[in-house]
C-alpha cells in the first residue's frame, strides 16, 4: 500500500530521511524554550526586581538572548555540537551555510562504542534537518545566560554584561554542552545529563555566585529592601517558564517519540509536588504562604527533575520534587543565614540555591532512581541504571558525582578569569551614584510612566511636550505615590 501523500517523499523540500512528526515537534520544543526567556525571563526579572531596576534587568535578558544567537550561529554550536578539537570541546566553526543546514541532523562525535571498538550505539542522527537542532540547542544556550544574570541584578555594569555575555558562552557553555551532550568524554563514560540538570542549572548556579563575588554587592539599602515592583506579572512570567519546561524536557530526545511523553508528564509532577512542598515549609515556619517562595518551589522542582526527566518512574518524579521542595529550601532560608561566605555574596535572585543546588540535586537523584528500561530507550551506554536498580548502578552514581565537580571546577575557573580580564577594561559594578537611581541612570528610560516613590514632577526633567509656563500649579504638592509591595 502506498504511503500518503502527507509521508511521501518530495524532493528537495522532503527528502526520504525527513520525519514531519520529528521536524514540528521539534520546532515547537524549541519555539516553548525560546519563550521561557523571551518573553518568560524577560517579564520575571523585569517584575520581581525593586522598580528602579525593572527596565535593566528586563534588558539584561534580553541582550543575551540576541547576543547568544548570533555567537551560536557563528561558531557556537559547532564548539558544542561538532567534531572534536579536545575532548571537552568541539571544533568551532560557523552554522550558517545551506548545504550544513538542510541536511539531516548529526551530532557526529555521539557514535559510542565498547573497549574492542565494536559500536556500542551509532552516531545520533535525528529525523530532521540541521537548521531544526541549530535553533534548539540555541534556545538552551540563552536560556542559560540568563539564568546566570539573575545573581547580578540591579548592580552590574551592563557594558561588562555585553562583553561577558559572548565570552561565557565560549569559554564556559561550550564547554560543558560538549563534554555531556556534544560526544565529549563525560558522554562516552556515561554520565547522565537527560536534559541540563548539569550543562545548564549547575553551571548556571555556580558561575552566577562567582559572578556575584567578583562584580560585588548591591547598594546596602537595595540588599535589605528588594520588594517586586508587580508580583502578578512575576506570576505570568513563571507561568511561562513552567508550560515552557515541556519543550525542555519533551525535546531532549530528539524526536516526538515515548521518552518524550514520559518527560513532560514528570516534569509537571516534580514542579507541582515541590511547589506544594515549598509553600508547606513557608506556613509551617513563617506561618503564611509566600507567593515568591512558591515560585521559587515551581523553579527547584523543574530544575531537579531536568537532568532524569525521561528516565525515571513518575514515582521517583513525586520524591525528586518533595526533595527538590525542601532541600533548596532548607539551603536558602537556613544554610544561606548561617553562611558568612554565602552572606558575603550578594546573589540577587538566589541563582545558587534555586539552580546549582537544585541541579546537583537532580544531578544526583537521577543516579539513583534512573531506571533501566527508560535508559535503554536513549542513552548511549547499554546497561546504564540508577544506584537503586543494582546491577552496578552504583558506579552510576559516583559518575554523576565526578561530572558535577567537573561542571562545577570549570564554571569557577572560567567564570573567574573571564571577569577578571573584562575588568581590565570596564568597570564589572556600576558606580554608586548610578546604583542609587536606577533605570533612569543607566538607560535614561523608566518602567512605568507614573509619578514614583513620592517625587515632585518636574517638567524640565521629564522633557514636557508643552511649553512649562502653561503649566497650571497642581493642589497635588507631593504629586501620586508610588505602591510599595511589603512581603
Amino acid at each position: 500500500m502506498a504511503a500518503p501523500n502527507a509521508y511521501g517523499e518530495h524532493l528537495p523540500a522532503v527528502p526520504g530521511w525527513l520525519n514531519k512528526g520529528d521536524n514540528a515537534w521539534q520546532l515547537t520544543a524549541a519555539t516553548l524554550v525560546g519563550l521561557q526567556s523571551m518573553p518568560g525571563l524577560v517579564i520575571l526579572y523585569a517584575s520581581i526586581v525593586k522598580k528602579k531596576w525593572a527596565v535593566n534587568s528586563a534588558f539584561m535578558a534580553l541582550y543575551a538572548f540576541a547576543a547568544v544567537l548570533i555567537c551560536w550561529v557563528l561558531l557556537c554550536y559547532r564548539m558544542a555540537f561538532g567534531d572534536e578539537l579536545l575532548p571537552f570541546w568541539g571544533k568551532g566553526a560557523p552554522a550558517l551555510g545551506q548545504k550544513f543546514l538542510i541536511n539531516q541532523a548529526k551530532v557526529p562525535e555521539s557514535r559510542h562504542r565498547y573497549k574492542d571498538g565494536k559500536i556500542e550505539s551509532d552516531t545520533v542522527e535525528p529525523l530532521y534537518p540541521m537548521a531544526s537542532l541549530v535553533y534548539f540547542q540555541f534556545t538552551f544556550a540563552a536560556i542559560t545566560l540568563i539564568l546566570l544574570a539573575g545573581s547580578v541584578l540591579g548592580r552590574m555594569n551592563i557594558k561588562a554584561w555585553m562583553a561577558f555575555v559572548p565570552l561565557w558562552l565560549i569559554f564556559s557553555y561550550t564547554v560543558g554542552a560538549f563534554s555531556l551532550w556534544g560526544g565529549g568524554f563525560l558522554y562516552h563514560w556515561g554520565v547522565i545529563d537527560y536534559s541540563g540538570g548539569y550543562v545548564i542549572h549547575l553551571s548556571s548556579g555556580i558561575a552566577g555566585l562567582t559572578a556575584a563575588y567578583w562584580v560585588g554587592p548591591r547598594l546596602k539599602s537595595d540588599r535589605e529592601r528588594f520588594p517586586p515592583n508587580n508580583v502578578l506579572l512575576m506570576l505570568a512570567g513563571a507561568g511561562l517558564l513552567w508550560m515552557g519546561w515541556s519543550g525542555f524536557n519533551g525535546g531532549a530526545p530528539y524526536a516526538a517519540n515515548v521518552a518524550a511523553s514520559i518527560a513532560v508528564l514528570n516534569t509537571n509532577i516534580c514542579a507541582a509536588t515541590s511547589l506544594l512542598v515549598w509553600t508547606c515549609l513557608d506556613v509551617i515556619f513563617f506561618g503564611k504562604p509566600s507567593v515568591i517562595g512558591a515560585v521559587q518551589g515551581m523553579m527547584t522542582g523543574l530544575v531537579c527533575i531536568t537532568p532524569g526527566a525521561g528516565l525515571v518512574q513518575s514515582w521517583a518524579a513525586i520524591v525528586m520534587g518533595i526533595l527538590s521542595g525542601s532541600i533548596p529550601w532548607v539551603s536558602m532560608m537556613v544554610i544561606h543565614k548561617k553562611s558568612s561566605l554565602l552572606q558575603k555574596v550578594d546573589d540577587t535572585l538566589g541563582v545558587f540555591h534555586t539552580h546549582a543546588v537544585a541541579g546537583l540535586l537532580g544531578g544526583l537523584l537521577t543516579g539513583l532512581l534512573a531506571e533501566p528500561a527508560l535508559c535503554r530507550n536513549i542513552l548511549p551506554v547499554t546497561n546504564t541504571r540508577g544506584a537503586f536498580y543494582g546491577g552496578g548502578g552504583g558506579v552510576q552514581f559516583l559518575k554523576q558525582l565526578v561530572a558535577a565537580a567537573f561542571v562545577i571546577g570549570w564554571n569557577l575557573v572560567s567564570t573567574t578569569l573571564i571577569l577578571l580580564f573584562i575588568r581590565l577594561f570596564i568597570p564589572l559594578r556600576m558606580p554608586d551614584e548610578q546604583l542609587m537611581i536606577g533605570d533612569d541612570a543607566v538607560h535614561g528610560e523608566e518602567a512605568y510612566a507614573l509619578w514614583g516613590d513620592g517625587e515632585k514632577y518636574d517638567p524640565t526633567r521629564h522633557g514636557a511636550w508643552h511649553d512649562s509656563d502653561d503649566i497650571a500649579a497642581s493642589p497635588y504638592v507631593n504629586g501620586a505615590r508610588g505602591v510599595t509591595i511589603n512581603l
